[in-house]
């Protein structure tokens, strides 16, 4: 583990204690937020008696499902969009006022024409994500060196040739952050959209608990959440790490 990486989880444990010193000696009312301690214990009760796998399997489902549809078809709509100027030109407003907009207004829409199933949490998820994706293309292909063109011109690289083996991997950085954007604001979409639009997944249990006053499963299935979004992001964030310092040795 790195220094940084140390530093951070010493923050993490520090938060922690302190809630947990907090809630055990009644700073905070036991009714309003439970000690860390009995949200693990009250999580892991549930996991062994399997009682949630149900909705972490259709949660965790719409959200792989959410941000791969937003990776793939932001990044081709990010390399259309950047392949017609006009049309670029016509969109940039609209895409840097998109995210001022909340994108659930529209969820009695797509209820009155879906009905309460999963495809409304889906599209609302990724309508939601797609557009970072999209922005992060458009400024990856922004930032490609020129000299790369005139590279592949010298040695008679094909269209093809020259987007795969010169201007994806220099535009890989940006495109990677669109890829950590989508997943997150992926994640935020439909738990969000689970607590008003879903007759189950985990985004309903937590609602569900909060209604009923049951402090010990809400904030066991928060924690849940926390813990899944917390090393997706690590696992992405260190891949992101290693792929600079592979990029940066084949450029040294």
């Amino acid at each position: 583990m790195t220094r940084i990486g140390r530093i951070r989880l010493l923050v993490i444990l520090t938060a922690v204690a302190a809630l947990e010193i907090a809630c055990r000696t009644d700073l905070i009312d036991r009714r309003v937020v439970i000690p860390p301690s009995e949200m693990a214990t009250s999580l892991l009760r549930i996991l062994a008696s399997g009682a949630g796998n149900e909705d972490i399997v259709r949660t965790l489902g719409m959200i792989a499902a959410a941000s791969a549809i937003s990776v793939i078809l932001g990044f081709a709509l990010g390399l259309l969009i950047h392949a017609l100027p006009r049309v670029r030109a016509a969109l940039d407003p609209l895409f840097a006022t998109y995210y001022a907009v909340p994108i659930f207004i529209f969820y009695p829409v797509l209820i009155a024409i879906f009905g309460l199933s999963l495809l409304p949490i889906l599209l609302i998820a990724v309508a939601t994500a797609i557009v970072a994706m999209i922005i992060a293309t458009l400024n990856g292909l922004d930032r490609v060196p020129r000299v790369l063109s005139k590279v592949a011109r010298v040695h008679h690289m094909g269209a093809l040739a020259t987007a795969v083996r010169l201007q994806l991997p220099a535009a890989a950085p940006y495109l990677f952050t669109g890829v950590k954007l989508a997943v997150s604001y992926g994640f935020i979409a439909v738990i969000a959209s689970e607590f008003i639009l879903a007759p189950a997944g985990l985004g309903r249990q937590i609602a569900d608990a909060y209604a009923d006053f049951d402090n010990r499963r809400m904030y066991a299935l928060m924690l849940l959440i926390l813990i899944i979004a917390t090393v997706v992001n690590t696992v992405l964030h260190a891949f992101d790490l290693r792929w600079a310092e592979r990029r940066g040795r084949k450029i040294s």
